[in-house]
């Protein structure tokens, strides 16, 4: 009923579980490019990115999401690898790059063909919410909450990912809830979504016996680096390539 109700309407997930982290500091995007097969120089503010973190061997560690902020670089991590992928980039970082854990907000994730509608009911901002195409967004407010919001999300649905306070999360998710279109969904739907949609999920269809090749996430190596290299596991992965 959650997997249904979420394709025909709207569901709201709470996905907090995931890690998220900002990335700042003198030299971050080389730092970033040389852990993650991004090309950075083609990432524009407010636009989230898929990407990888890979192993020496090219094995997939986690995949993520990275926007470009003002001041720095916004990942978003797989909540069960979370621990590990902050272990793995401080340690890969240079001293020069900050890495904060964002544990203080909270994720929600609102999915379905009528996301929108409920959420610009209640959403104020200095650009009208209808201006986020998918994978682009940007700063607003929620009942006078900062909020993060970007069109995307793990269902195969067009939709949005909401960042807020972790002490607002309770008081946004009823509100949101709280719209005729919107009902609170499940994790297990979730992953039923993502599956029908055919998206990987970390710990089922990627580990790091899996190259991004093999994953069909050829994609995910931004075409400078196809040409370049530079990143971890690249002779391997360039070689499956072609």
């Amino acid at each position: 009923a959650e997997h249904l109700w979420t394709r025909e309407h709207a569901g709201l997930f709470d996905v907090s579980h995931m890690g998220q982290l900002f990335l700042s500091g003198e030299g971050v995007e080389a730092a970033i490019e040389a852990v993650l097969p991004i090309d950075l120089a083609t990432l524009k503010p407010y636009a989230p990115r898929y990407s990888l973190l890979l192993d020496e061997n090219g094995g997939v560690l986690d995949d993520l999401m990275v926007t470009r902020w003002d001041s720095g670089f916004y990942l978003v991590v797989n909540g069960a690898t979370k621990w590990d992928d902050i272990a793995h980039l401080r340690e890969h970082l240079p001293d020069e790059v900050t890495l904060n854990h964002l544990e203080d907000s909270a994720l929600l994730a609102l999915q379905g063909p009528e996301a929108f509608a409920a959420l610009d009911r209640v959403t104020q901002g200095v650009n009208p919410l209808g201006e986020l195409t998918f994978m682009k967004g940007g700063p607003f407010t929620i009942d006078g909450v900062p909020a993060w919001i970007s069109r995307s999300g793990y269902t195969g649905e067009d939709g949005f990912e909401i960042s807020v306070p972790a002490e607002e999360a309770v008081r946004i998710a009823d509100l949101i809830c709280a719209q005729p279109e919107v009902r609170p969904i499940g994790l297990g739907a979730r992953d039923s979504l993502r599956l029908e949609a055919g998206l990987p999920l970390y710990g089922h269809d990627l580990s790091p016996d899996t190259t991004p090749i093999e994953a069909d996430l050829a994609f995910a190596i931004n075409k400078r680096r196809r040409a370049e290299g530079g990143f971890p596991g690249a002779e391997r992965v360039l070689a499956e390539m072609v």
